[in-house]
């Protein structure tokens, strides 16, 4: 059986690995000319994001995985502030988290070693073609498979000659991230944000999570000679977020993007402090970007039968990135759909693994969205008001109970 992937991000890359993996005949087609070309952020893979992954990839790939990835149980609880850095409260206890965050450009490394030969880099797909079914590219001949899949992305071409549109749409927050090293910010700073993740919120919309990635301290495998992480110290990985739109932000880059970003909060009225993570990163490392979500709704997701074309990941169900988990489900999207074609019957393959995706994506979607229907909530007049009242409250509770 030939198949066609259209995509070699995460979800595509670990597709082509599974399938490579169990003996199919696999081509995986991508524009970027570099694997490492990709932003240099982290994700967060659970334990079945994991799982998933040890069904796709030798375990040796694994193993360098673990040992480039900073584990959550071995960092301190997550944390909770508010613009002026007081403390409102803790996420869960982490002791017993299975998670992993690992760099973008380290796992996409990994499985792009995994898929190796079948992976075809600079190829830019111009769309598909139910006849065959084929993928067409702006710059060379058409390639049949019997089997195509699109893991392109939330502006993904073959879902959307799948679904005759978009398959999602703005979720109403610009988001903006950067790499701060720990060692750059000043002590007291250090000892407020520490060895953990934390979220920071504010009336208007405004909102700043930091996290906290150590692939070296807090290593989940203790290998240090299979280590291949891009991050090589202490590093808060930091997304921003704001009301879309956004002013002209979304069309600034770098250092010019970072000074106008520091504006935006200050306007807002953030502490100095709180921003000091903002103002201490690498310029290089600050991008803008939309958030994008499909229907939390299951029966919305792949709305069209079952055939020799399909998609997954965010090309389906498009989630934002307050959830940490569209990564992990677009790897377990692809963990599905190899199950599925190495099972005796293959005629029903796509359409149970397309089944599958729909809830898990209404799944991740439900988590995402919650938190983006938070902060929106706090860029309403009454949402606004509560949040300036109710904030400093918390943080006097927070004080009394220490």
């Amino acid at each position: 059986m030939r198949v066609a992937v259209v995509g070699g991000g995460i979800g595509g890359l670990a597709l082509g690995a599974g399938l490579r993996r169990r003996g199919f005949e696999v081509t995986v087609f991508d524009r970027d000319t570099d694997v490492t070309a990709t932003g240099g952020y982290h994700l967060t893979l659970d334990d079945r994001a994991q799982s998933a992954l040890t069904e796709l990839v030798e375990p040796k790939i694994m193993q360098r995985l673990l040992a480039s990835g900073s584990a959550l149980r071995l960092r301190e609880r997550d944390a909770f502030w508010d613009r002026r850095g007081r403390l409102l409260g803790h996420g869960p206890d982490l002791s017993d988290s299975g998670s992993v965050d690992i760099d973008r450009i380290t796992l996409r490394a990994l499985l792009a070693e995994a898929v190796g030969d079948d992976l075809h880099l600079g190829r830019t797909v111009s769309g598909v073609s139910e006849d065959g079914p084929r993928v067409l590219f702006a710059d060379a001949a058409p390639v049949s498979a019997d089997l195509v899949v699109g893991a392109d992305g939330a502006h993904s071409v073959v879902a959307r000659h799948l679904a005759g549109g978009p398959t999602n749409s703005p979720a109403g927050i610009i988001g903006f991230s950067g790499r701060t090293r720990r060692a750059d910010l000043s002590p007291a700073e250090q000892q407020r944000l520490r060895s953990r993740s934390g979220t920071a919120i504010a009336p208007h919309g405004a909102a700043l999570y930091v996290g906290f990635l150590d692939p070296v301290g807090n290593a989940a495998l203790d290998a240090p000679e299979l280590r291949m992480s891009v991050t090589t110290g202490p590093t808060y990985i930091w997304g921003a977020m704001l009301p879309d739109p956004a002013g002209s932000l979304r069309t600034l880059r770098g250092r010019e993007l970072q000074t106008a970003l520091l504006n935006n909060f200050r306007e807002r009225r953030w502490a100095e402090r709180t921003l000091e993570v903002i103002a201490k990163a690498d310029p290089d490392s600050v991008a803008a970007f939309r958030f994008n979500a499909a229907s939390t709704r299951a029966a919305d997701l792949a709305p069209w039968p079952a055939g020799r074309i399909t998609a997954l990941g965010d090309a389906v169900h498009a989630t934002p990135p307050t959830a940490g988990m569209g990564a992990g489900a677009a790897i377990r999207d692809a963990a599905s759909l190899v199950k599925h074609l190495s099972e005796t019957d293959r005629s029903t393959a796509v359409e149970r693994f397309e089944a599958e995706m729909r809830q898990r994506g209404s799944e991740v979607l439900t988590l995402a969205m919650k938190t983006v229907k938070w902060i929106l909530a706090t860029n309403t007049p009454l949402g606004a008001a509560a949040t300036a009242v109710l904030t400093p409250l918390m943080a006097a509770a927070v004080r009394l109970r220490r």
